[in-house]
C-alpha cells in the first residue's frame, strides 16, 4: 500500500521523542557502561533507578534504567506541546479502543500511559523537571559526548499498519524502503521535530525496540568512543560501524549495552521541517540504502531487539529480505 498523506492537524500535538525507560539486571554494571564509558550525565540515582541525560538536554532524563529481573523496555516517552494535549490524547486513544490512563512518574508532570495497536507502551507528558544544560561545560565531556536523544526505531510485524497509526497522530514520513514487486513498505522513518525521524519502524518480529538513537555533535566523537570502548573492556559491545547510512545520511555506530539494549550514536542527518516534504523511496534491493559505505550489518542487527514486558511479539506479515551491503 502507498505512503499515506501527512495529518497536518493531528488530534493532539506531539513535540518530539523524549525518553526511553528500560529494565536492566544490574544497575552498577549499567552505570559503568552508560555513564562512565559512553559519557551520559547522571542526573539522579536511587536504589532502583538511574536517570540519565545528554549534555545538551535540559529535561531531567532521556534514559531511565530500572533495576529488575529482566532486560526489557518499559515505555517509550514523548513530550506534548501543552497540558491540554494530554486530555486530547486520552480521549483519542480511548475512542480507538486502546488502553490509556494517567499515572505518576517521578520527575514528570501529569503523564498519560497508553498503548498502540500492537501493545507498545507509550508515555506522554507536557512538563518534566528541568536541569542545567551542560552544552558549554566542556570539562564535563567524556566518552562519546552524547548530546541528546534523537529517535527510536522499533521492529513491527506490520509496517503499513504502524505507519498509518502514527501518521494519524501527526508523525510525518521522510524516507521509506519498499519492495520492487509489490511496492510494500518494509521500513519507514517518521518525525515530529523536523529531523529525519523521531520514530522508525522496521519489518520484523515485533513489537520490539530495535534501538535508541543518540545525537553526537562530531564524527570524531564516534571515532573516539571506538578507541575508548576497545581499551576499557567494552570492545564486544560494538555491534556495527562506524559507517554511513544511505537512508538519513547518518554517520553511525551501533552498540549493545550490558543487557543487550541497542544504542545508535549518530550525526549528519538533515532538516525535514517543511510540511510539503516529499518522502524519499528506497528499493529493498538497493544495498546502499542501509549502508552507503561501511561493513555490512551482522545477523544480530536484523534479528535481535528488546521486548516490551507482557507483549508477545508476532512474526512479520512481509517475508521479504533486504540485500545486505558487502
Amino acid at each position: 500500500m502507498p505512503i499515506v498523506p501527512p495529518q497536518l492537524h493531528p488530534p493532539f500535538n506531539i513535540v518530539r521523542v523524549s525518553h526511553v525507560a528500560y529494565g536492566v539486571k544490574d544497575l552498577a554494571r549499567s552505570r559503568a557502561y552508560w555513564a562512565d564509558a559512553l559519557g551520559f550525565v547522571v542526573t539522579e540515582q536511587t536504589e532502583h533507578a538511574l536517570y540519565l541525560r545528554g549534555l545538551e538536554e535540559r529535561n531531567h532524563h532521556s534514559v531511565v534504567l530500572h533495576k529488575g529481573g529482566a532486560s526489557n523496555v518499559r515505555a517509550l516517552g514523548f513530550k506534548v506541546f501543552e497540558a491540554e494535549d494530554l486530555e486530547r490524547a486520552a480521549h483519542w486513544f480511548r475512542a480507538q479502543g486502546l488502553a490509556a490512563g494517567f499515572i505518576d512518574v517521578p520527575h514528570q508532570g501529569r503523564t498519560l500511559r497508553a498503548a498502540d495497536p500492537f501493545g507498545m507502551k507509550l508515555e506522554f507528558y507536557a512538563e518534566m523537571d528541568q536541569v542545567p544544560s551542560l552544552l558549554q561545560r566542556y570539562g564535563e565531556y567524556r566518552g562519546a559526548c552524547p548530546q541528546r536523544i534523537d529517535h527510536i526505531n522499533c521492529f513491527t510485524s506490520d509496517v503499513q499498519k504502524s505507519h498509518e497509526f502514527y501518521t494519524s497522530i501527526g508523525f510525518r514520513t521522510t524516507e521509506y524502503t519498499a519492495t520492487e514487486d509489490t511496492d510494500t513498505i518494509w521500513a519507514i522513518w517518521m518525525h515530529r521535530k523536523g529531523g529525519v525521524h523521531d520514530l522508525a519502524f522496521t519489518n520484523g518480529f515485533g513489537p520490539r525496540l530495535h534501538h535508541i538513537g543518540i545525537w553526537v555533535s562530531q564524527m570524531t566523537d564516534i571515532i573516539r568512543i571506538c578507541d575508548v570502548l576497545s581499551t576499557t573492556g567494552h570492545l564486544a559491545s560494538m555491534e556495527r560501524g562506524p559507517g554511513r547510512h544511505g537512508i538519513s545520511n547518518a554517520f553511525f555506530l551501533y552498540l549493545r549495552d550490558p543487557d543487550g539494549h541497542r544504542i545508535e550514536l549518530f550525526n549528519s542527518d538533515y532538516m525535514t521541517v517543511d510540511p510539503d516534504l516529499v518522502p524519499k523511496r528506497w528499493s529493498l534491493r538497493d544495498p546502499q540504502r542501509q549502508t552507503l559505505w561501511g561493513a555490512p550489518a551482522p545477523k544480530s542487527w536484523f534479528e535481535e531487539g528488546t521486548v516490551f514486558p507482557g507483549v508477545p511479539p508476532a512474526q512479520p506479515l512481509l517475508k521479504a529480505q533486504p540485500i545486505v551491503a558487502h
